[in-house]
């Protein structure tokens, strides 16, 4: 145990110096890998968001694109306003903390009365209302053309590159401690049996809220990000269902409810999805499509479930007690 732990941190530790390196010896603009590792980061925050609040709570939202939507207008309104500027960090927050807002406004009347799927399709219709709201929201959303701001600034991919690294690694090290305290075991009590929870003591609602809110407020800073990359909004596209829809692939592909899983996920389906956008653009959708069913088959509960299991033989395989038996 201790030696694996050892070797995930040292895998861990040299990716990690990769990924810190790798632009600055490549020509960012015309790597292709860095933009990719860009869009992979961004939606390792938006599986993880999204696994905080299914994976390990048990709360299946399908409204995540609304939050990414939200925070993508909250950049651009603020940044017409003269409030923030190119790639500010206070933008970011900003953008971040309405999102949370949002979700907890929106959370208190769900998540009190509503459960499994009518509270995934109360989620859904969240992202429906808010596209609507901004094509009619005249000259503040820009209405069904969308909102553009000013490009001036932008000079390199790698500010982009480094923010969704940052941002990426941020919200792995704060899931990891929230599930190493107390409020992590009381989210795994809650998706486990929320009744037995409550009548434990546990105060189902506040924590069903806390990780609503904190996955939306992870989702609003990837969709203040994509503002500043995009320079022009439109609500089709920010409150587009791919930012919703992708993000759970990922997360179920890799294994909804584990630390690793997402991540791996997200690498995995990108890089797929790339490679298949890439070699046959016109059979890409049907490609994509049969990859998720055949893991959907043949790998019903995600990557890390296969990884665990072919772990646990291997070990049992070296067990020296194994050995014992067999000889015996």
């Amino acid at each position: 145990m201790v030696v694996s732990k050892k070797a995930s941190f040292s895998v861990v530790l040299i990716l990690l110096v990769f990924f810190l390196i790798y632009p600055l010896v490549v020509d960012a603009e015309a790597s292709y890998l860095v933009y990719f590792f860009y869009l992979t980061f961004v939606y390792v925050v938006l599986a993880q968001g999204w696994n905080l609040v299914a994976g390990y709570t048990g709360q299946v939202s399908l409204g995540q694109h609304a939050f990414f939507g939200v925070g993508s207008y909250i950049t651009a309104i603020t940044w017409n306003a003269g409030w923030t500027g190119y790639l500010d960090p206070l933008g970011m927050l900003m953008s971040g903390a309405g999102a949370a807002f949002l979700a907890i406004i929106v959370g208190i009347p769900l998540l009190a009365k509503l459960r499994g799927d009518y509270f995934a399709l109360g989620t859904l219709g969240l992202g429906e209302i808010l596209r609507v709201v901004c094509i009619n929201g005249g000259s503040l959303t820009g209405g069904a053309l969308g909102i553009g701001i000013d490009s001036s600034g932008y000079q390199s991919m790698r500010p982009y590159y480094f923010i969704a690294l940052l941002v990426a690694v941020m919200t792995l090290l704060f899931l990891w401690l929230v599930m190493r305290s107390n409020l992590g075991l009381a989210l795994m009590a809650i998706r486990e049996d929320e009744t037995a929870a409550a009548a434990n003591g546990i105060a189902t609602l506040k924590y069903k809220i806390f990780a609503f809110a904190a996955g939306a407020f992870v989702t609003g800073l990837c969709g203040s990000l994509n503002a500043y990359y995009i320079f022009h909004l439109h609500p089709a596209g920010v409150f587009s269902l791919n930012w919703a829809i992708t993000p759970i692939l990922m997360t179920i592909l890799g294994g909804a409810g584990t630390f690793w899983g997402p991540i791996l996920g997200a690498f995995v389906l990108a890089g797929v999805f790339e490679l298949a956008n890439i070699w046959m653009p016109e059979l890409h959708p049907i490609f994509s499509g049969a990859f998720i069913i055949l893991v959907t088959l043949f790998m019903p509960d995600g990557i890390m479930s296969f990884i665990t299991g072919h772990k646990q033989r291997i070990l049992q395989k070296l067990s020296p007690f194994n050995w014992l038996v067999r000889k015996t």
